[in-house]
């Protein structure tokens, strides 16, 4: 992930104060408002990372702003505390994972239920290879129960899976998915689908191939197309068929 450097935030500041004298009030605030937000997704990208790459009680903000270039008083100015700023990444990455989600299914209400179900696991693993950094954000609360983990499950990743579970129990039901627990069913595909985003620097490390080359993430995806929502004749057939 490319981060914007202070030095780039700090010229586009300035290139904004400059053309101040030649616009009206309204435009004044409209400019602010996007300079402010520009500012904020800088700052959530770098803390991603910076979460992504240690836990909790280990990140700062100071790194934060080192990896940005700016002087930290300008993170606790838009997050008065790394607790709320843990919250506030928690919420923008995976908004834009429901965005990617929503895009994946739209037009698709007259698709049946496993074909939903397979765009929206679709969308998460397109989501989790262009930002490896999802995965390892999660990973570092996985690790052992935190109260920032029980937020999450409750304020983001519930109302989500809530969405997802009547859709696998519809697909089952046609015998079209494999008739396990619904949630399991879930992180299973959770598993499947962070494979390069989750192992991509070993399998670097291991052979010769980049998790990130276009032609093995078509082929991964395939592949999951295969095991999953491909299944045999014989597993679709209902019971004593």
């Amino acid at each position: 992930m490319v981060l914007p450097s202070g030095h780039v935030i700090m010229k586009q500041n300035s290139a904004a104060k400059n053309a101040v004298r030649t616009r009206q009030p309204a435009e004044l605030k409209r400019a602010g408002q996007q300079r402010a937000q520009e500012t904020r997704s800088a700052i959530l990208d770098a803390a991603l990372v910076e979460f992504a790459s240690r836990r909790f009680d280990a990140a700062s903000i100071r790194s934060i702003a080192d990896r940005l270039g700016v002087q930290h008083p300008l993170i606790t100015y838009h997050f008065r505390s790394k607790e709320i700023l843990w919250q506030a990444v928690a919420e923008h990455v995976f908004e834009r994972v429901r965005s990617e989600r929503d895009a994946n299914l739209s037009g698709s209400d007259s698709a049946s239920a496993v074909e939903r179900v397979k765009l929206a696991y679709r969308a998460l693993f397109r989501f989790s290879v262009e930002y490896p950094e999802l995965h390892r954000f999660m990973l570092q609360e996985e690790l052992g129960y935190s109260s920032r983990l029980q937020w999450i499950a409750d304020t983001i990743l519930k109302p989500l899976i809530a969405w997802l579970l009547p859709q696998i129990r519809a697909a089952q039901n046609e015998h079209a998915l494999p008739a396990v627990e619904p949630i399991i069913f879930h992180y299973m595909l959770v598993s499947l689908t962070s494979t390069l985003s989750g192992f991509g620097p070993e399998i670097s490390a291991t052979s010769n191939l980049s998790a990130s080359d276009p032609a093995l993430v078509d082929a991964c995806w395939r592949t999951i197309e295969q095991l999953v929502f491909k299944p045999s004749q014989a597993s679709r057939a209902p019971a004593g068929g």
